[in-house]
């Protein structure tokens, strides 16, 4: 089956997506779409996509959205190793945490609500600053207590997986945005053992063909 990721270099989303491709040592094609020049917006890539985000994955025959639900069409497909626990409490749990990120943070913080809120509200950056760190905050401040109640060396026991697809792609942003990550200990944790693990390097933003 042949894969294709349509994303771009430093797309949070798009980046959980390769770190869960390359966790499964899936080989897949990239397509970039450069966010800066609107590039999403443009026909082609809405007939593939039509909310003109990225990223897409193309499955050969079929077109996937939204990362999440390109996660779990993985784990689905390709099982192991796998990204979510064997017991339902787990996988709930699991869910609970990557979804933090996914619906609660990420979406306030991504580059058309920045640009919405410097062109339609006039905020400075200073403002857009206090912005991102407040809600990375909050959601960083609840992440790191559940992390705390399920134990092990990553989020849900030994291995990495759907939790840190989330959780390394927005550790990155708060360190772009100049986030105090110091009351995040486990978070900062994690983060360092994902680091060293060579999916996640091949995953990171500076190792995509479109990084300046």
């Amino acid at each position: 089956m042949s894969l294709t990721l349509h994303g771009y270099w430093r797309s949070g989303a798009a980046w959980r997506v390769r770190i869960a491709l390359a966790l499964k040592g899936l080989a897949y094609e990239q397509v970039p779409h450069d966010l800066r020049t609107g590039a999403q917006g443009e026909a082609a890539y809405r007939a593939l996509n039509p909310q003109g985000l990225v990223p897409a994955l193309d499955i050969g025959g079929a077109v996937l959205t939204q990362s999440l639900a390109m996660i779990e069409w993985l784990e689905e497909t390709f099982p192991t190793p796998a990204l979510l626990p064997a017991d339902a409490l787990g996988r709930a749990r699991v869910r609970a945490m990557a979804q933090v990120v996914a619906c609660d943070i990420h979406p306030l913080n991504n580059l058309r609500v920045l640009q919405s809120l410097r062109r339609d509200l006039g905020a400075d950056e200073a403002a857009v600053s206090a912005w991102i760190a407040r809600w990375i905050g909050a959601g960083f401040a609840a992440l790191e207590g559940m992390i705390g109640e399920q134990g092990g060396d990553f989020a849900h026991g030994a291995a990495p997986g759907l939790v840190e697809c989330c959780l390394v792609p927005q550790v990155g942003s708060a360190r772009r945005f100049g986030v105090d990550l110091s009351p995040y200990p486990r978070i900062v944790a994690i983060d360092a053992r994902c680091a060293a693990l060579p999916a996640f390097r091949q995953a990171a933003p500076e190792s995509q063909p479109d990084a300046p």
